[in-house]
């Protein structure tokens, strides 16, 4: 069995343009119901367009995810407090929109049977916890980043140390971690994608990387490679469209703050033969 390949079909640069977001789609789907939000409360409607149930929120929901009748949803604080901007996670019934339990975490990942985990970096703490459906902490990892659910579950780790220690990790049960032998150079890689044999591709410091399932990586395409102390200018996205993968790096000019370089790739992947 091979590996993924890459080839890329256009490459084009423009100064001037800052890296801008796509619009937001709802945070998550289940049947034909529909989680979204915006500052102050949470909504689930069906797909008809009739709200089910809101429930408020001192915050702006950002993100939803959905287990087995339970939905977990992350927020930022409208306020800036010793955590920055982050607020609170809720842990939801998905059928009347009760409050379960309050938590707290940054990015989350829905697991089956209603369980959760739940993930927080900063100020000393670089963890995952797992939730049951009532809120009640059953395992916890000292690991932190982007979740990818199937085949257990892993983590692109994100950790703001420099140099970084992230790496590419699948979470096991009692708290153990088994770790890739890749160590990444960005420590805050953009969200990857997962091709459909569970593959992970990420995008680390200009470098297109595919990570599977157990932990071996193939380097992709050398796009723009970014040295460690020039990281800090660049904000990268990495998409997934139909012919392939779509990637973007903004650099911000070394001294006018507000003047950026915006690389563009598409580019075809090739499964494995």
């Amino acid at each position: 069995m091979g590996n993924w390949r890459a080839t890329v079909i256009d490459h084009r640069s423009k100064r001037g343009a800052q890296l801008r977001d796509r619009p937001k789609e709802p945070f998550a789907r289940r049947d034909d119901l529909v989680i979204s939000g915006r500052a102050g409360e949470i909504t689930c409607a069906d797909t008809a367009g009739r709200t089910r149930w809101t429930h408020p929120v001192p915050g702006s929901p950002n993100a939803a995810h959905i287990s087995s009748g339970r939905v977990l949803v992350t927020t930022d604080s409208l306020d800036y407090h010793a955590w920055g901007h982050l607020g609170p996670a809720y842990l939801l019934d998905l059928a009347d929109g009760t409050l379960t339990a309050e938590l707290r975490g940054a990015r989350g990942a829905a697991l089956g049977g209603g369980r959760f985990v739940l993930g927080l970096e900063g100020y000393g703490t670089f963890a995952t916890w797992q939730y049951d459906r009532d809120g009640t902490l059953t395992d916890t990892w000292r690991s932190y980043g982007h979740y990818v659910v199937g085949t257990g579950l892993r983590v692109v780790e994100c950790d703001r140390n420099g140099p970084t220690e992230s790496r590419v990790v699948r979470l096991l049960p009692g708290g153990v971690i088994e770790r890739s032998p890749l160590l990444l150079t960005d420590s805050q890689v953009p969200r990857p994608l997962v091709l459909p044999d569970g593959t992970i591709v990420v995008l680390d410091a200009g470098v297109l990387r595919a990570v599977g399932r157990d932990l071996d990586d193939t380097v992709l395409a050398e796009l723009r490679p970014i040295p460690v102390d020039e990281l800090h200018r660049h904000i990268s996205t990495l998409h997934r469209t139909p012919d392939g993968l779509s990637v973007t790096i903004s650099e911000r000019h070394p001294t006018r703050m507000s003047t950026y370089t915006t690389h563009t790739w598409a580019l075809a992947l090739h499964p494995p033969q």
